[in-house]
């Protein structure tokens, strides 16, 4: 990434502590523009999780700095590092009986399993029938295959042909291509793999706003007075998102059926 561009707010601390995490949290919150793409991502994981019918668990996953909490008490935090968040989960072994979990909500956190296979296996487990994995990842669009390998720390191998990935560091250790790869490339492949779960929602995302206001990592590049006027282009820009989003929101829900017998 471009030196100028980072956000000094982040400068000499390290990537997955709790004092990273808090000043990112912080930042979300200096910026407006930020703030409104956050709350709308969160809108969209909460409505998924509102629409399952069935009593259970609403788990986050890599909750790092987010405030999904705020929004929904209910919910239960957690990260694989302690001191962060409610747990210490790890995805690949999630540690709640089976059909218990109502939701599953991941916000820039899929990307960083190493073994996704396991993840979605457990998913499968413990999602109670209509229970939904509620996300939100880096899109694979012209513009965001651009950004993300040029602008951002984290790689972004499309080429890769599988899931998986050698990981020593839990925040630097990570593809960001991996939910194209595995909802849209390898779609039939997840499909065949994991019967129960059925891939409902796909959804670009306002871009323009998030851009601007340089994430969680970079230098905000808009003053405040702007936010409005942004915020408003973003829905005369909604039909350019096929090639300039950055994100999507991606809801996976289980099979209310039982399943098929081997």
């Amino acid at each position: 990434m471009t030196s100028w561009l980072k956000e000094p707010q982040l400068l000499g601390q390290t990537p997955g502590t709790v004092q990273f995490f808090a000043t990112q949290k912080a930042i979300i919150h200096q910026r407006p523009l930020l703030k409104w793409c956050y709350d709308d991502w969160y809108a969209r994981l909460l409505a998924d999780a509102r629409s399952v019918k069935e009593p259970g668990l609403l788990v986050e996953l890599g909750s790092g700095g987010s405030y999904l909490k705020d929004l929904e008490p209910a919910i239960i935090t957690s990260d694989v590092e302690a001191g962060i968040a409610d747990r210490v989960i790890d995805a690949r072994q999630l540690p709640f009986p089976d059909a218990s979990v109502k939701a599953l909500f991941l916000t820039h956190v899929l990307h960083h399993i190493p073994d996704v296979r396991a993840f979605f296996a457990e998913a499968q487990r413990v999602l109670v029938p209509g229970g939904v994995i509620s996300m939100i990842e880096v899109a694979h669009t012209p513009f965001a295959r651009f950004f993300f390998r040029n602008f951002h720390h984290e790689p972004y191998r499309d080429e890769c042909q599988e899931w998986s990935f050698a990981q020593n560091d839990s925040m630097m250790d990570s593809n960001q291509a991996l939910s194209w790869m595995v909802f849209a490339r390898d779609r039939a492949q997840f499909e065949k793999l994991y019967p129960q779960l059925k891939i409902e929602t796909t959804a670009f995302l306002p871009w323009l706003a998030y851009l601007v206001s340089g994430g969680v990592t970079m230098r905000n590049l808009i003053p405040g007075f702007l936010t409005r006027p942004i915020q408003g282009m973003e829905y005369l820009l909604s039909p350019l998102a096929p090639a300039f989003a950055l994100h999507w929101h991606i809801c996976v829900r289980k099979s209310a059926a039982p399943a098929p017998a081997r």
